[in-house]
């Protein structure tokens, strides 16, 4: 296992929470252009099953670069 700075938590905190509002707000412009309340019929009421994970559509990708690329 190996150990990681303080500061790089940090930062992959900023970048999953700038990234993941991001993440939620392009998908909720996708279904309006679309015209679409509810992405699916999983969950009803809940906005469809898109809903409960669009912010990781972004914030992953976005998290894994830095980590690749700031801490080899």
């Amino acid at each position: 296992m190996f150990e990681i700075d303080s500061y790089h938590w940090f930062v992959i905190a900023a970048i999953a929470a700038i990234a993941g509002t991001f993440g939620d707000l392009l998908e909720s412009k996708l279904k309006r252009m679309a015209g679409v309340k509810d992405s699916g019929q999983i969950m009803p009421g809940h906005g469809g099953f898109m809903d409960r994970f669009d912010s990781l559509l972004l914030a992953t990708p976005a998290v894994w670069l830095y980590v690749k690329l700031m801490m080899l």
